[in-house]
């Protein structure tokens, strides 16, 4: 009967080994330091910063057309 239950709490503690493992993040998901610090690098050299509105250039102006004058004809 010990021995039974010896294998049966090997089992047990087998399987929830392998569960817990299951759940560990892969190295994709897990931040990195040197990319958070590259991040930050780029994002403090942009040159507009993120909080100022932008505004666009303003349109150029059309040429104004000459008017006909009544005497041309």
């Amino acid at each position: 009967m010990r021995r039974i239950s010896a294998v049966l709490w090997l089992v047990a503690a087998l399987a929830l080994g392998s569960v817990a493992s299951s759940h560990a993040a892969p190295p994709t998901v897990v931040p990195s330091p040197g990319y958070d610090a590259r991040l930050q690098e780029s994002r403090a050299a942009r040159s507009v910063p993120a909080f100022e509105p932008f505004t666009p250039a303003p349109k150029p102006i059309a040429p104004r057309r000459a008017k006909r004058s009544r005497h041309s004809r």
